[in-house]
């Protein structure tokens, strides 16, 4: 995965984001297997969804959760994205094994 640092993407408060498979940190953030992980799953959610699908999807499902958990954490961590990325960053041979839309059954 290729990481470019910078301070302008993300913004301040965040580690990193993933734009269309390219992973883009903050200067000094500490990215380590776990965070590349992380993002190479939603990598492959991004590739799967055709990679429109993969930002209308997040910002849909994101703004629901709005509604449902209100404006905190609880609606980040409940996208459909995010839950799968979060269960598996921590399973090494995940991306070696992952069903595709495995995001849809969780």
């Amino acid at each position: 995965m290729k990481i470019i640092y910078n301070n302008l993407i993300p913004f301040k408060g965040f580690k990193a984001i993933n734009i269309c498979g390219i992973l883009f940190a903050r200067k000094g953030a500490y990215i380590g297997e776990k965070t590349i992980r992380h993002e190479s799953i939603h990598t492959k959610q991004i590739i799967e969804t055709l990679v429109i699908g993969f930002y209308l999807i997040y910002l849909v499902n994101w703004i629901v959760n709005l509604f449902i958990y209100g404006f905190n954490k609880k609606a980040y961590y409940n996208i459909l994205f995010e839950k799968e990325a979060y269960e598996y960053e921590w399973c090494s041979d995940y991306l070696n094994t992952r069903k595709h839309f495995k995001w849809l059954r969780l």
